[in-house]
């Protein structure tokens, strides 16, 4: 019961919600606690440029348009996983180097990490835009998840690019983190396209399963 709750929950007051209020509390500390312990000032004010755009988008639309809980859940956890990379870079990212010991890998994937969650955490929150926003057809709404994550991915690579070899050189390595591969770019847009369909298969397979389909219909 609770569980159907979180997903079909639209369209209540911010003040009444109090996942959202949890949900706000967690990223805003951790958000914080990355900005005071940062290692490098100028690659976190890089790497959060486009979180304040998103989280202020999130705040405008909200009074007409509103998440389900697990939606926001979704962004909350993907939101507090890009900030930490940007703590400490996502090169040198401590949950990243405690992964090469314990796999034995011959760099940090820690910002792998994030591209596949990109996918994988946001298709969904991505899924209710097209369906409940745009009325969008289910199909459609299966379908664009996939196609506009590997969009973004590849426009965020052209940024990455831009802002390190026009904009900020001097910021260059840092922000983007490739580590000596050549085919960095190609493989973070890959693995957001991986997550989103892992992501839309699974709920799929869930809603086919239990036959959940009232988000599927008008």
């Amino acid at each position: 019961m609770g569980f159907t709750i979180a997903i079909s929950n639209y369209r209540s007051p911010f003040k009444q919600n109090r996942w959202l209020m949890a949900f706000l509390a967690v990223f805003s500390v951790i958000w914080i606690s990355t900005f005071i312990g940062t290692t490098d000032m100028a690659n976190w004010m890089l790497e959060n440029t486009l979180t304040v755009i998103f989280v202020v988008f999130l705040f405008i639309t909200f009074r007409k348009y509103q998440f389900s809980d697990l939606s926001y859940l979704l962004i909350c956890v993907y939101m507090c996983l890009h900030v930490y990379g940007s703590k400490y870079t996502y090169a040198e990212n401590p949950f990243g180097f405690w992964l090469m010991e314990v796999f034995n890998t011959s760099r940090n994937h820690y910002d792998r990490i994030v591209h596949f969650s990109f996918g994988f955490l946001l298709a969904y929150p991505m899924r209710e835009l097209f369906l409940r926003w745009l009325k969008y057809p289910p199909t459609a709404s299966w379908v664009l998840p996939i196609e506009i994550t590997m969009s973004i991915s590849a426009f965020y690579e052209l940024i990455e690019w831009a802002v390190a070899d026009i904009f900020f050189k001097a910021q260059g390595d840092a922000y983007l983190g490739t580590q000596g591969d050549i085919w960095d770019a190609q493989k973070d847009i890959f693995l957001a396209f991986l997550g989103a369909i892992v992501a839309t298969t699974i709920v799929s397979t869930i809603k086919r399963t239990f036959k959940i389909y009232g988000d599927d219909h008008h």
